[in-house]
């Protein structure tokens, strides 16, 4: 057992070749689960659809358990929301086992969206690509887990009691009506809940829009703390701190 748990805390944690190729296809599952959860959460139920979610929720738990084993304070990792996303992930996928008629649970699953965060702090050390365009991608990320989380709120609060909710996909165009400000009426949410949730979307997803295009459209800084006042961003070719006057050592690869 401590041979299972030295091998794990390697996987998990250490900075070796076989680590770094076992986190990375960490990574192709969770990124081939989020797209799964996106596809399914606009399909019915069928049987197909149940026996990947049974496989892909045994898969989440067992990564889920694996976690916790190497873990130095397991119940720490509970102060994580991403701890909890994927209990709530794991449930809803593996709930057709145990009752019918649990499609609404389907949603829940775009939960899993929010350890998109976990996962991308595993590309900083190792790709350039990420750090030059850390700040767009995430902004990215955050705008498309609050636009597909917030359709899971909007159709499992409106479906079954708004007419003009009849699908995930009408949930979807709500939410980026309404985000974007555009709302063209054909869609609404009704009720003091309903127009609170409505307000919700737009100031949020307003927020997060120009976010990332100001994030897009800014000229490109390079990110190194100044060792003298702390500073994290800098001109490409800077010499001196701007803030301070410290003379900074950006790693550069030079002219090609």
């Amino acid at each position: 057992m401590t041979t299972f748990t030295t091998t794990l805390r390697e996987l998990y944690e250490e900075d070796t070749g076989r680590a770094h190729r076992f986190r990375y296809a960490l990574l192709v599952f969770d990124v081939a689960t989020i797209a799964f959860v996106v596809v399914t959460s606009f399909l019915p139920l069928m049987p197909w659809i149940v026996a990947c979610d049974v496989a892909v929720g045994l898969c989440v738990l067992l990564d889920f358990a694996a976690r916790l084993l190497v873990s130095r304070t397991p119940l720490g990792e509970f102060r994580h929301l991403s701890t909890w996303t994927d209990l709530v992930a794991v449930a809803s996928f593996l709930a057709p086992l145990l009752v019918e008629g649990v499609g609404f649970l389907r949603i829940l699953r775009t939960l899993r969206m929010l350890r998109t965060y976990h996962l991308l702090e595993r590309l900083r050390p190792d790709s350039d690509l990420f750090r030059r365009n850390e700040d767009a991608i995430l902004a990215a990320t955050n705008l498309v887990v609050f636009v597909f989380t917030t359709t899971g709120i909007v159709y499992a609060t409106q479906h079954g009691s708004n007419p003009a909710m009849q699908s995930p996909v009408d949930a979807l165009y709500f939410t980026v009506t309404s985000l974007t400000t555009t709302g063209y009426g054909d869609i609404t949410l009704p009720g003091p809940g309903g127009r609170l949730l409505s307000v919700f979307v737009m100031i949020c997803g307003v927020t997060l829009f120009f976010r990332l295009a100001q994030v897009v459209f800014r000229p490109f800084k390079v990110r190194f703390p100044c060792d003298a006042c702390g500073l994290q961003r800098h001109e490409p070719d800077a010499v001196h701190c701007k803030a301070c006057g410290n003379i900074l050592n950006i790693p550069d690869e030079g002219a090609y």
